[in-house]
């Protein structure tokens, strides 16, 4: 009878995280490089398309308009969600670690709620990790 070895799952950190663009939703995976900001990232397509967009911009060109959503198919759009709930959790990930850090520090509730525009209730109840 063959016999399996016992398989364990490793505790994901955050290095492990496959992180995605947050303007154009392509992951860490499928570009050279993936720049941090503050709870957003961007990759290197992305960045050249802005750079390009500012030289043309500086230079006097008038840029054709982008409706970037209104001309995308229903499918095409559903199709996105997926990738923009990993790019809103990115987000959350980071909201979490500052508020960590606030609290840690001794950083009122009603400050912190303050600061994200809800109350402090709100804010202990999406942020503590306590029920």
């Amino acid at each position: 009878m063959p016999t399996s070895e016992p398989t364990t799952t490793e505790p994901e950190t955050p290095a492990a995280r496959v992180l995605h663009c947050s303007f154009c939703s392509k992951s860490s995976k499928e570009v050279d490089k993936l720049i941090a900001g503050p709870g957003v990232y961007i990759c290197d397509a992305c960045v050249w398309m802005c750079n390009d967009i500012l030289r043309q911009e500086h230079e006097g060109a008038r840029l054709p308009e982008i409706a970037f959503w209104r001309d995308k198919t229903d499918e095409e759009i559903l199709e996105s969600l997926p990738k923009v709930a990993v790019m809103s959790a990115q987000v959350d990930a980071h909201m979490q670690t500052l508020v960590d850090l606030l609290r840690g520090r001794g950083v009122a509730w009603a400050r912190i709620g303050a600061a994200v525009g809800v109350t402090r209730q709100s804010a202990w109840e999406k942020y503590s990790n306590e029920e």
